[in-house]
């Protein structure tokens, strides 16, 4: 079968040197881009994360310090990577919660700027634990009767995410062959920003969803509290969850002004 697209779709994995968003790095990239002709481009780099890799993380993608040492660090190609998908929505398997977030904070280091603005996610794992419960190497041979013989290697695992979302399609007759509607249904709650720390509320006003002022509005907080925001912009969060602050900041701004 074929994805019904509107637009293109680049599913991509990331393998880093760790899962903290703030602090790890890229050591290779994947993306696999498909076109709603059908046309694919496939694109794969090793970076140099400028970072060492802790050796239990090696054991798991088989990427070593000395591997990527020769490499281009992420800021060499951040724009690249842009080109390739500022047009697309995007696709991956636990992206909603890591790869994207993760992605975000690298481009907004190499000060290239990065939303999720007109495109959509699609979290191939979120459908898959709603359906089936199991990893990427089960979902592929459950959907697709096949091996994942070079799991953990990002571009096995990114064609292997794209392969499994088609059949999971073909599959469940309540899945839709649209990239909006997969993209709704394989998201966990609705977030402001990628890591999850501002999420909306019911009547879409955007809220803490952690510490003091959990469950509070971002404009109550900033308007009784001002302190409050350079505090969390001098504390350890993510950059995109900085931006999207200051971006609310600055809205309210706009609207006493005027």
């Amino acid at each position: 079968m074929t994805l019904n697209l509107t637009k293109p779709i680049c599913f991509f994995d990331l393998e880093t040197t760790g899962v903290n968003i703030t602090s790890d790095r890229i050591v290779e990239i994947s993306i696999l881009k498909i076109h709603p002709n059908g046309k694919e481009e496939s694109y794969t780099r090793r970076v140099n994360p400028t970072i060492p890799i802790p050796a239990e993380v090696t054991k798991v993608h088989g990427i070593s310090d000395s591997d990527v040492a020769d490499k281009p660090t992420f800021n060499e190609l951040a724009k690249e990577v842009y080109n390739l998908v500022k047009d697309s929505d995007l696709g991956g398997f636990n992206s909603n919660r890591f790869d994207i977030p993760l992605l975000a904070e690298e481009m907004l280091r190499a000060q290239v700027d990065f939303d999720m603005k007109n495109r959509v996610a699609v979290d191939v794992q979120v459908i898959f634990h709603k359906m089936e419960q199991r990893t990427l190497s089960a979902a592929y041979k459950f959907y697709c009767d096949k091996n994942l013989d070079d799991a953990h290697s990002a571009e096995a695992d990114t064609r292997a995410t794209y392969e499994v979302l088609k059949a999971q399609i073909e599959r469940y007759d309540e899945l839709e062959n649209d990239t909006k509607f997969l993209a709704e249904f394989s998201s966990r709650k609705q977030f402001a920003d990628f890591a999850g720390f501002i999420i909306y509320n019911k009547d879409g006003d955007e809220c803490f969803s952690f510490g003091k002022h959990k469950g509070k509005t971002v404009l109550e907080v900033l308007d009784k509290e001002p302190g409050y925001f350079g505090w969390l912009l001098d504390a350890d969060f993510p950059l995109y969850t900085k931006k999207v602050l200051t971006a609310i900041k600055l809205r309210a701004l706009n609207n006493k002004l005027n």
